[in-house]
């Protein structure tokens, strides 16, 4: 059964067709649109008109593209921006009015879960017992097995919060330094990454003109790297990181705020780098549809 998973986030829209062959996910078909549902996070706490609009527009194309392949079901999910939004009610509803899909809203606990389904599923060697970190637009979360199943610990310190915030690095290392601190994080087997600052990263890393999640999924991605591209992202202007091999344009304005979030936790950790994972929260739903034949 094709299936098409959507992820509604602060910062984009997301778009996942696959299905079934043998146990395995066979992809047909991604796709990425920024929206920034979440603009003005860090100040308010309604989904503005525009950006919902946006967001809805995202949906159309989408909606679109899955009509043209043979998709049986659709699963639509949205995270942090909705999730906390004083407006939830009024957007899920345009977007049942417009688009027809019912949109479930992640609770905290169940994005941690789906991200670390997917992360840890996703990659042929995560390591034992380790620790996904998905760095997203309004949030952090930090996920492990603990001994009655997944466990995490939420931060509201994201890429896009913390750039409308204009904090820095001394401030988001004080901002993590009791999450990082935890015992529990210090006794992990390895970091795994997902998220697009990660993603992102590691295509910065390898100079990418085009993107090639095939480089991109399992790539090992060296601590003192990201402090060298957080340094030479920092001397540069929007206009100019819009330019930089790796990096989308729409993303220029928030990936300083990203790097600056996943260098605050490699140094709190004291580890050498992370595993960076195309595999996320996407995949882990689609995962726990397959396993439970929903």
């Amino acid at each position: 059964m094709r299936t098409a998973v959507i992820d509604i986030g602060t910062n984009s829209v997301r778009m996942l067709i696959a299905e079934e062959n043998h146990g395995e996910i066979e992809v047909i078909g991604t796709g990425l649109i920024t929206s920034r549902l979440g603009e003005g996070i860090g100040t308010q706490e309604f989904l503005r008109d525009q950006a919902v609009e946006r967001t809805i527009e995202a949906l159309e194309e989408f909606k679109k593209i899955i009509g043209e392949n043979s998709v049986s079901r659709v699963i639509s999910a949205a995270t942090s921006a909705v999730r906390d939004a004083a407006n939830r009610d009024t957007f899920l509803m345009e977007v049942k009015k417009r688009i027809g899909w019912d949109v479930r809203v992640l609770s905290g606990t169940e994005e941690a879960e789906m991200s670390y389904l997917g992360a840890v599923r996703g990659l042929k060697k995560a390591g034992i017992n380790p620790v996904v970190i998905d760095i997203g637009g309004g949030s952090t979360e930090f996920i492990w097995t603990g001994e009655r199943g997944p466990e995490y610990v939420s931060v509201n310190i994201g890429a896009v919060r913390m750039t409308e915030r204009g904090y820095t690095l001394p401030d988001i290392r004080e901002m993590l330094g009791e999450v990082i601190g935890s015992t529990k994080l210090k006794e992990f087997g390895g970091l795994i990454g997902v998220g697009g600052t990660a993603t992102t990263l590691a295509a910065i890393n390898q100079e990418m003109t085009v993107y090639d999640r095939e480089k991109i999924h399992g790539y090992y991605l060296p601590g003192k790297d990201i402090k060298k591209i957080l340094r030479e992202l920092e001397g540069m202007s929007p206009e100019q990181r819009k330019k930089v091999p790796g990096l989308q344009p729409q993303r220029a304005d928030i990936i300083v705020a990203g790097t600056r979030i996943l260098t605050a936790v490699i140094e709190g950790l004291k580890i050498d780098g992370i595993t960076v994972s195309e595999t996320d929260l996407m995949y882990g739903l689609l995962y726990r549809i397959i396993e439970y034949k929903m």
